[in-house]
């Protein structure tokens, strides 16, 4: 556990009022160390430790009981054995915990597009823009964490608040698997109580400073007057803290840089092994990017398929293109190869997903037709379906795979 999380809990009841706080902080939970518990499910609830073994090593993540020894991220490992000898030490698996950060980014963006991600695993997310499609900020949040889970299998704590500041805050105060909300009138009683290391720009020797001024609250702080903190501490530093204090922070949640992927995937209620329905899921998913790319004016040249077992062990496959594409069917019949190659037709899945790579515009990608081949087809096709589905609704024109014949008792 960092310097900036040793602090201590709110002790009010905040309430449940999430008006006027759009903005959510979502962090996943001992992230590394959750994400090789899904394999190791009998090391859960022991205290297991996350990086490189050996003098030279350091700390990425530990699980919660070994945190309680005061083991924590950045930590040489040599040091973290001594305070917790019993630990699990594990290497860790970088291309695991990106592909997890991946498909977690990708569920908060399936909310909402105001997705700022700060690490691999947590992002600020402004949900004010989906409130008449997916309810109110709490309740969102709620469904965030609920797919979080659903779909890889580790736990999130997530912030409610009318700011970034206070968000992050409220997230580090509800670990682990946890929700809390900051309402717009409770921002004083849960602020003044914590120690002035919690706010942001607070180091320690700033926080030194501070104390020699008797200033060990953020309430303390709150009470000197701007000019003060000023000449003690510069003026930047000192206005900023000064706001902080009360709660101000008028940084809003800035998106990412452009996409570099578009994709998909889905997780299935049970295991499925049967090749039609895991084709019909990859059909339903290229829908899905298709619709997102041309949305968004990509085309992407690179599309893979991410196949996750049972046991979690995930295979993904790939294949480049001759030619970008945004064309639903393409991506369709390039996943089933891809599907096919990997030799899980009959092996259970838990989960598969669709992706597109490599992308540009798609007016940039002048497309070069075949001998003989028609300059109107299953781009246009698709480019009408778009149009329909603006004017009514999402599931107003399907491919006839993906319409659910009547009382075949198969869920498409």
């Amino acid at each position: 556990m960092s310097r900036k999380q040793q602090v201590s809990r709110p002790g009010a009841d905040l309430g449940a009022d999430d008006t006027g706080c759009p903005i959510l902080h979502v962090d996943m939970d001992a992230f590394y160390a959750s994400v090789e518990l899904r394999e190791r499910p009998e090391l859960k609830g022991t205290p297991v430790i996350i990086g490189a073994p050996g003098a030279r090593g350091v700390v990425l993540s530990a699980t919660y009981e070994a945190r309680r020894f005061g083991v924590h991220s950045a930590m040489p490992m040599t040091r973290a054995q001594r305070l917790c000898p019993r630990a699990v030490v594990i290497p860790p698996s970088r291309e695991k915990y990106a592909e997890v950060s991946r498909g977690v980014m990708e569920i908060f963006r399936s909310f909402t597009p105001e997705v700022e991600p700060i690490a691999s695993d947590e992002a600020f997310l402004d949900v004010g823009g989906a409130r008449k499609r997916l309810g109110p900020p709490a309740a969102i949040a709620a469904m965030i964490r609920e797919q979080v889970v659903r779909e890889h299998g580790i736990t999130c704590s997530v912030g409610v608040a009318g700011s970034k500041f206070l968000a992050k805050l409220a997230s580090q105060h509800c670990k682990p698997d946890g929700l809390l909300i900051v309402p717009v009138d409770r921002v004083v009683d849960f602020l003044h109580p914590l120690p002035v290391a919690a706010l942001w720009g607070v180091g320690e020797r700033t926080e030194q400073s501070l104390v020699r001024l008797g200033i060990k609250t953020v309430g303390d702080l709150a009470r000197v007057p701007v000019d003060t903190l000023q000449r003690h501490l510069g003026q930047a530093i000192g206005a900023h803290l000064a706001a902080l204090a009360w709660g101000r922070d008028e940084r809003p949640v800035t998106p990412h840089v452009p996409d570099k992927s578009i994709g998909a995937e889905e997780t299935f209620a049970t295991d499925v092994d049967d090749p039609v329905k895991i084709r019909r899921e990859l059909l339903r998913l290229s829908e899905r990017v298709a619709a997102r790319l041309r949305e968004g004016g990509h085309a992407g040249r690179t599309v893979s398929v991410k196949l996750r077992r049972a046991d979690f062990s995930t295979i993904s496959r790939s294949r480049t293109l001759r030619e970008p594409t945004d064309v639903a069917q393409v991506l369709y019949a390039t996943a089933c190869d891809l599907y096919a190659a990997a030799g899980l037709e009959k092996v259970p899945l838990r989960l598969v997903g669709v992706r597109v790579e490599n992308l540009r515009p798609a007016g940039e990608t002048p497309r070069q037709l075949g001998l003989g081949e028609r300059e109107s087809g299953w781009r246009e096709a698709e480019q009408a379906m778009d149009r329909a589905v603006r004017r009514f609704g999402r599931d107003a024109v399907l491919p006839a795979s993906l319409v659910r014949p009547p009382f075949d008792g198969i869920d498409p």
